[in-house]
């Protein structure tokens, strides 16, 4: 005989069902929130200094019809002549069906400025592109051929590509010099392609480079009648789940079976669940290895040899991605990091000097130990993570 529902448990089920309901309508109105500083790309989200925020609002305060495209290029509808595609460093890779219809938007007319070798991936007749790299300097590249592309801008600077050069000989060098093609342009259909060797003139520090802004306004055409999709997609910001969903009639279906799954498992688990004794970890476990070891540092006020061996990893990371030497001065690893990372160069060069004296000190607390060591971590965290972007960018 199924139990009788007593006060407590429908209390239990009409919470439940409101708390479902609540979830459903949040998820609604809120988008998943983006991430923004450090990217390997130059997103659109982003006001960081190699990220192109700046260049994304800049185009609707001139008047254009722009918009953060979440979706597969295979979604964009309407008349392709009046359209243009922005792809900033594409990093996710097509599928043979996106590919396809990036090449009928472009034999219907539409107009396509690309960014960085990920672009060689959805591009039709692309030319091979291995980028340089972020810490370099930016060389400045002239014009090499009349065009409307170069109209105020006879020269741009960005990050050089190595040895990049045309597939075909309709494809065009825009700009260039003897080393290298900076700016390619070729049709493709009733279309056309502009590719640009790096993201250097839309990001937010690149854009303001003499004939940089003009380049990117140019590329892009006026803005009358013209509709700009500005690629997040293959940047993995796909759109969230309940937008598709949401044109389904699964969302009321899926609020049916949650109030019936919480009205099971309240009303019966609840009376019939198991009796179970808690495990206890194995004292061979790894965690039972760093608690033993964070006891013997603690007994032991060894607080500045967690500090050295923190900092030592740290600096020995740092020197060998910046390539300075290993004995280099604290002021010169803290303006590189500036410089080459964007990382806060106050806050950096404090924990730097917080570390020194931790390392001196023999009365070091338990709670500036593990404060300082955080601090530490957490940068040799963000460049481990910088490192492995910038490894997974690189062309196969």
């Amino acid at each position: 005989m199924p139990h009788a529902l007593d006060s407590g448990d429908r209390k239990l089920l009409i919470g439940a069902g409101v708390l479902l309901a609540v979830l459903l309508v949040a998820s609604t109105f809120l988008s998943p929130k983006r991430s923004v500083g450090n990217s390997s790309y130059p997103s659109s989200y982003s006001a960081d200094w190699d990220d192109a925020k700046g260049a994304y609002l800049l185009l609707q305060d001139l008047g254009y019809q722009v918009e953060r495209w979440e979706q597969s290029p295979t979604e964009i509808s309407g008349d392709s002549k009046t359209q243009v595609l922005i792809l900033a460093e594409p990093l996710q890779p097509p599928t043979t069906e996106e590919k396809s219809a990036i090449a009928e938007f472009l034999q219907k007319g539409g107009r396509i400025v690309a960014t960085g070798w990920g672009a060689s991936q959805l591009l039709p007749q692309a030319a091979p592109l291995a980028e340089g790299f972020a810490m370099e300097e930016n060389t400045t590249f002239p014009a090499l051929l009349p065009s409307l592309l170069v109209r105020g801008a006879p020269e741009i600077s960005m990050i050089p590509p190595e040895h990049w050069r045309p597939k075909t000989a309709s494809q065009l060098i825009v700009y260039g010099n003897e080393d290298t093609a900076a700016v390619i342009t070729y049709h493709v259909g009733k279309g056309q392609v502009i590719w640009w060797g790096a993201s250097t003139p839309l990001t937010n520090a690149g854009i303001r480079e003499s004939g940089n802004l003009a380049l990117f306004l140019n590329s892009v055409g006026p803005p009358d009648g013209v509709h700009v999709f500005w690629d997040e997609y293959f940047h993995w910001a796909h759109g969230s789940l309940w937008s598709y969903l949401a044109r389904t009639p699964l969302p009321w279906g899926a609020v049916q079976f949650g109030v019936v799954f919480v009205a099971v498992l309240i009303t019966y688990s609840r009376r019939q669940g198991p009796i179970s004794v808690p495990v206890k970890s194995s004292r061979l476990s790894p965690l039972e290895f760093v608690e033993t070891l964070g006891d013997l540092y603690s007994s032991a006020h060894a607080g500045s040899a967690a500090v050295r061996i923190a900092s030592q990893r740290l600096r020995f990371q740092l020197t060998r991605q910046l390539g300075l030497p290993p004995n280099a001065p604290d002021a010169d690893l803290v303006h590189s990091v500036g410089k080459a990372l964007a990382w806060n160069e106050g806050d950096f060069s404090d924990t730097l000097s917080r570390a020194e004296r931790a390392m001196k000190s023999a009365k070091l607390s338990d709670a500036d130990t593990l404060k300082l060591v955080q601090q530490i971590f957490d940068y040799t965290s963000r460049l481990e993570l910088r490192r492995a972007q910038s490894t997974e960018r690189q062309p196969a």
